[in-house]
């Protein structure tokens, strides 16, 4: 669905990232590590076309990147979700209205989809908090609300970056649980995270490739997790 071939980016002179290749395919989990800096966000970025590779080709469910127009990269997005760390989200909305906020961009009314809303809060453990505003919510439940966001449009691929990188660990594996099943319905997940004791919990419940980002090239981490 997704693959980058022999990808690298350059910013400011500066290369970021090399060589970069991978495959993202319809039920693979990958987890993708490497230090603070190492290229991990900006790989992400590539995936869904927030950065254009300066070299290498990315090409997204079966179309290169470099040859999707505006409309076609609005159509990519709504099948890629997106799980970002800082998990940001309208102050002045409730829950419901902040999660549903990719079907009102696309022009879907909240009120349509409003069993489908309670369902996925549902899951995600948030049914009770539907009305709550986001500073009423734990970091535990704006990620689990963030995640509940990516997928309200049944997107093919989960990116997550550093999403357990506020939580404890409870919770962590709470949302890590979440991930599993989401892998398991056939969706494409690619975590970023710096948590190794994580990717070990990981790997009892699912088969992972774990990838590490060193000198800014791409390669299988070692046995050692």
């Amino acid at each position: 669905m997704i693959e980058l071939q022999d990808v690298s980016y350059s910013y400011d002179g500066a290369d970021l990232l090399s060589d970069i290749s991978l495959t993202l395919a319809p039920g693979s989990f990958h987890f993708l590590t490497g230090p603070s800096g190492a290229g991990k966000t900006t790989l992400l970025k590539l995936c869904y076309m927030e950065l254009m590779a300066t070299k290498g080709q990315v090409t997204l469910f079966g179309r290169p990147a470099d040859q999707i127009g505006r409309d076609g990269v609005a159509h990519v997005r709504r099948r890629v979700g997106i799980v970002h760390q800082d998990c940001a989200f309208l102050d002045h909305l409730p829950l419901v209205e902040n999660v549903a906020l990719p079907l009102t961009v696309s022009g879907q009314s909240t009120e349509a989809n409003m069993q489908e809303l309670r369902e996925l809060l549902g899951w995600v453990g948030l049914a009770s908090k539907m009305a709550s505003l986001p500073a009423e919510l734990s970091g535990g439940e704006r990620q689990r609300a963030a995640l509940a966001r990516a997928v309200i449009m049944s997107p093919d691929v989960i990116l997550a970056d550093e999403p357990t990188g506020n939580l404890d660990w409870e919770m962590s594996l709470r949302l890590l649980t979440l991930l599993v099943e989401l892998n398991r319905m056939g969706k494409a997940i690619l975590v970023a995270t710096h948590d190794l004791n994580l990717i070990r919990q990981a790997k009892s419940q699912v088969s992972a490739r774990v990838l590490r980002i060193k000198d800014r090239r791409l390669q299988l981490a070692g046995a050692d997790l």
